[in-house]
């Protein structure tokens, strides 16, 4: 089931998920991997780069979600509930650099090791010295093509009500709201009236 409604505290479903409460974060999901933007689409400015995971990222990856994803990261944190996992791909988890730094990230998750069809994309964040060049909107279709290419069948992701630059480019990749209830309705018909697009 990709959009699901239900009134009250009624369980819903979303991709790869089994029924839960109407959650205290936004969902959203993009039902398909076809039609992504190409990859020639992306430009960096320059001195920055592209790359994936290298032994000892764990330290520059907590940096980075410090700014954005919550405070306490560090790299031994990083270890125990992100790299050390076992559905943990080092090929899925993209850094953008300045001058060889990472900067900018985000990561293709999985909710089993053995998922094979709905994704997840994971850990959005740049620095803020780094942001404003639509990096969120880079790093997160570089995920959405590591699901494709591997034959995934969808892929979803959680944010916040007041994310709106992240939501934005949630939506111009082509995800789509989660209406578990009418609070989540309510409260994306708000996120859509900042955005000036028509949510809810």
């Amino acid at each position: 089931m990709i959009m699901s409604e239900h009134s009250g505290s009624a369980p819903a479903e979303t991709p790869g998920s089994t029924p839960v409460t109407s959650p205290r974060q936004l969902v959203m999901v993009r039902p398909h991997l076809r039609d992504l933007p190409p990859r020639e689409s992306i430009a960096l400015p320059p001195g920055y780069a592209i790359r994936t995971y290298q032994p000892g990222d764990e330290q520059a990856w907590a940096e980075i979600m410090n700014t954005g994803i919550g405070s306490g990261w560090t790299a031994e944190r990083v270890r125990e509930e992100l790299t050390g996992l076992p559905q943990f791909d080092p090929q899925g988890l993209f850094f953008i650099t300045y001058e060889g730094r990472p900067v900018a990230t985000a990561c293709a998750w999985r909710e089993h090791p053995e998922e094979r069809e709905h994704g997840i994309l994971h850990m959005v964040c740049a620095l803020p010295e780094h942001r404003g060049h639509r990096f969120g909107y880079v790093v997160s279709l570089l995920v959405l093509w590591y699901f494709a290419e591997r034959g995934f069948v969808d892929c979803r992701l959680l944010t916040d009500d007041w994310r709106l630059s992240a939501i934005k480019a949630y939506l111009d990749l082509g995800f789509q709201p989660v209406y578990f209830d009418d609070l989540h309705r309510q409260r994306w018909r708000a996120v859509g009236e900042k955005l000036g697009r028509a949510l809810g």
